[in-house]
């Protein structure tokens, strides 16, 4: 049966931490499906830090955009992270807000029509000051509107708040 996790809160809250202990307790061969683009050297370590903390029981998929490439029915599949993911979309296309939020929105859809089990992980990064940056706020409005679409599809939904998880949905 398909069921969607969304874990959401703001950076080092422990987001993946409890995501990654979650996808475990609910598969003991879980996929870690990686939407990362590698942009400088301080990332690339960010990276091979969050690949040492998972043991040899983890499938990796590094995968930009297209989810929905990967047949996983009956896996249990952490994805870290909507917000660089919502990113790959939105650069791609020259920051256009709707353009980008559409083809994420398309692509959830497609990928999470399988029978799965689905964990986000995402940031909240539009709970703190408006930003003075133009291209910043757009992707702050795109990030967010893509937040509340999984949310709205999520079976379950939790923040976490300095690495304490509050359910809320």
């Amino acid at each position: 049966m398909k069921r969607i996790i969304l874990i959401t809160g703001g950076a080092r809250s422990g987001k993946s931490s409890h995501a990654e202990k979650l996808a475990l307790s609910l598969s003991p061969t879980p996929v870690y499906l990686a939407t990362a683009r590698i942009w400088d050297e301080e990332f690339r370590q960010r990276v091979i830090r969050h690949q040492q903390r998972r043991g040899p029981e983890w499938t990796n998929i590094e995968e930009e955009k297209e989810l929905s490439r990967h047949q996983l029915i009956g896996r249990t599949v952490l994805i870290d992270c909507v917000t660089l993911w919502c990113t790959n979309f939105f650069f791609d296309v020259n920051a256009d807000t709707d353009s980008a939020l559409t083809a994420a929105k398309e692509e959830f859809d497609r990928f999470t029509a399988q029978d799965a089990t689905f964990i986000f992980v995402t940031n909240e990064i539009g709970m703190g000051a408006i930003s003075e940056n133009e291209i910043q706020r757009k992707f702050t409005d795109m990030q967010g509107w893509m937040n509340q679409y999984i949310a709205e599809h999520a079976n379950e939904v939790w923040l976490m708040i300095s690495g304490i998880p509050v359910k809320v949905k």
